[in-house]
């Protein structure tokens, strides 16, 4: 060949039909810098190209040159690095590497790995699958990043979103979040009515819309917003999805009442979610108001009044005279002002949903308490699972807005679904960005499916993951028949020694194991514990939904020895119990002294005297004691069987026609060491 021919990259490649880029790689690894596919390169370089080209010894890769022999490296080009983030789904990874998903789930079935399009791999099968493929695939780690502000969920793997720095020149004050938590009948309602009536009567700025789920008014200029659809219920809910929305709570009490179970339960959830607590004093009106009293119970539920040296603000009202309502309006302002309540106005936004629903002719809207930063027109958004653009804004007054400023209840419409009460509303720098962290938590939340539900918290395994858990408190939320028994309960609690871990009572009241009593406990991560109690209908359920396990005593040394045993890891599997029968409740006896009487049918097994017994009703369990006497006919008996009928006594429950009663007894099995 001549040594002046020269000849362009392009033609080279379009000979041997390789792209142009391959023919520029190869020259680079013999040491020839040429930049572009119609550079030129002189004869001798074109023999080497050709004949690499042509060898039939690729893998030796060695060209004649003139006068030697140039060894090209026998190396792989270097595999191409990929980055992908957990959980890693069939479809979006053959998405990633550009292959059919038929081909990865053939691929899966060579490893031994039976996987459908949209099922979930683990993170090293998936890494070594793609080196089937000479390709280098990194599992990101969802961790925290500094522009970055987790959601509460993100220890589970839920994706960040994003966050945005306060600018301290722009803090201004903002109006406070207030909602007004109580005993039922204590007149929280009806306080609230009085001060939006006479507020929106004046004609000052503010309105009502109930199924906004919040309210404006204004206090000598000041705006206040009310939260109106959460009570206490809702108010743990929040909590315990970690946005909660309140700055200050205010206790309602009646005069003529004092504290009841549901005052004590609204104050510790007030506690709990660490807000301001103001006392309003209601029903002072009456002839047999006595404040005094609320200010004694105040210091004996830890809520010591100013008026007695403490901290917690009190006002006495009235709701039908109005009498003190400016005082405690005036307490919220001083409050607020006391809280230092600012945000920045000219940051982008975030908010909490307080309601969300489907409405026709506007799709899904979400009824959202903007906590910082200005909503505007436009703004794209990412809100749990859902994404979009702020298409409209409505206020309290069915008015179509620009923007909502802090402390506004806006309802929003643009979202691409129904968000979930509780969910943080935050405004994302571009609509793709809302869409790419909708699109992962919708993923995550669809491989969470498929993955056991995270384990509740129970007595057996408390000790066992207390070495590899940071937490080492044992919550308890405490039911009892009676104060008396609360207070023998808590001070035995207070009395077991552990220098590993403590046990604390988060809530005790008198009555019935309620839906409040579950929310609480999941939220605080704690335990139900109910002696001499009932559980109400539809609660366990719910308990079953948020893992909380309830427990139900009624002998209370029986519930201090597991409370013990569990602190101190003795839980063994050496208590059994043994089913005995089953009956069913035909009618109720009431005597004059002394609990009723259950007539009852054996239906399964026998009922022995002393036997422990479960009531159910619809399938619930709403009692656990003890066969406390056994008739039949006039006589007391011992054991009664299959197929007859008897009189069992338990306790003066409000047992019905139609109730299930199980019988066990526990057995005791020395364990073999």
């Amino acid at each position: 060949m001549s040594g002046k021919r020269k000849t362009k990259v392009k033609d080279i490649a379009r000979k041997f039909d390789v792209p142009a880029a391959k023919v520029i790689q190869d020259l680079k690894e013999l040491g020839v810098d040429v930049s572009s596919p119609s550079s030129e390169i002189d004869s001798d370089l074109v023999e080497i190209v050709e004949v690499h080209f042509t060898a039939e010894d690729v893998k030796k890769k060695k060209f004649p040159t003139k006068g030697a022999a140039v060894e090209v490296p026998v190396d792989k080009p270097p595999a191409d690095t990929l980055h992908m983030k957990t959980p890693i789904v069939v479809r979006n990874l053959a998405e990633l590497i550009k292959k059919k998903p038929n081909e990865i789930v053939g691929r899966l079935l060579t490893m031994n790995i039976i996987a459908g399009i949209n099922q979930t791999i683990e993170p090293d099968v998936a890494v070594e699958l793609c080196k089937k493929f000479n390709l280098e695939l990194v599992v990101d780690k969802r961790e925290k990043e500094e522009h970055v502000r987790p959601m509460p969920e993100e220890e589970s793997g839920e994706t960040p979103e994003p966050e945005y720095e306060n600018n301290p020149d722009n803090m201004r004050e903002r109006p406070p979040v207030v909602t007004f938590l109580g005993h039922v009948d204590h007149g929280k309602t009806s306080l609230q009515d009085y001060i939006r009536k006479t507020k929106v009567a004046a004609g000052e700025s503010g309105g009502i819309t109930q199924h906004i789920g919040a309210s404006v008014i204004s206090v000598n200029g000041k705006k206040i917003t009310f939260i109106d659809t959460p009570g206490h219920e809702a108010f743990t809910a929040m909590r315990a999805r970690g946005a909660n929305v309140t700055d200050i709570a205010i206790l309602v009490i009646a005069a003529d009442d004092g504290f009841m179970p549901q005052t004590i339960e609204a104050m510790n959830h007030a506690k709990a979610a660490k807000v301001s607590i103001i006392v309003a004093i209601n029903k002072m009106d009456l002839p047999t108001a006595d404040p005094d009293k609320i200010l004694r119970q105040m210091q004996q539920n830890d809520l010591p009044s100013e008026e007695w040296g403490g901290n917690v603000g009190t006002v006495r009202v009235s709701a039908v005279t109005g009498k003190g309502v400016q005082e405690l309006l005036e307490r919220i302002l001083l409050e607020a002002e006391m809280l230092q309540l600012k945000a920045d106005s000219d940051r982008p936004a975030f908010g909490v949903v307080l309601e969300s629903q489907l409405e026709q002719g506007l799709g899904p809207t979400a009824n959202v308490l903007v906590r910082n930063g200005t909503l505007k027109l436009g703004d794209p958004m990412i809100c749990g699972e859902c994404s979009g653009r702020v298409k409209i804004l409505i206020n309290t007054f069915g008015e179509k807005l620009k923007k909502a400023d802090p402390s506004m209840p806006v309802k929003v419409v643009g979202l691409s679904g129904v968000p979930s009460a509780g969910s943080r509303l935050v405004v994302c720098k571009t609509e793709k960005d809302a869409r790419i962290i909708s699109e992962e938590r919708t993923q995550l939340k669809r491989s969470e499916y498929l993955e056991p539900t995270r384990p509740g918290v129970n007595l057996e395994d408390i000790f066992a993951r207390l070495g590899t858990s940071t937490k080492k408190r044992l919550t308890l939320v405490v039911k009892a028949d009676a104060h008396g028994s609360i207070e023998a309960i808590n001070h035995s609690l207070a009395k077991i020694p552990d220098d590993r871990i403590s046990v604390g009572v988060i809530h005790s009241a008198t009555g019935a194991i309620t839906e409040n009593d579950v929310l609480l406990a999941s939220a605080s991560n704690a335990i139900v514990v109910g002696f001499h109690v009932r559980v109400n209908p539809g609660v366990n359920t719910l308990a079953k939904k948020e893992n909380v396990e309830i427990r139900l005593y009624n002998i209370i040394y029986e519930l201090i020895e597991d409370i013990r045993d569990a602190v101190e890891g003795k839980l063994a599997p050496d208590r059994r119990e043994v089913e005995l029968g089953s009956a069913v409740i035909l009618k109720i006896f009431a005597l004059s002294k002394g609990p009723k009487v259950c007539g009852c049918m054996i239906e399964k097994g026998l009922v022995r005297f002393g036997s422990k017994a479960r009531v159910f009703r619809d399938n619930e369990l709403i009692f656990n004691g003890t066969v406390q006497s056994l008739r039949r006919f006039q006589d007391d008996v011992k054991e009664v069987r299959q197929g007859l009928e008897c009189g069992i006594r338990l306790d003066n429950f409000d047992f019905q026609e139609g109730d299930k009663i199980q019988f066990y007894d526990i057995e005791f099995k020395k364990a073999i060491l």
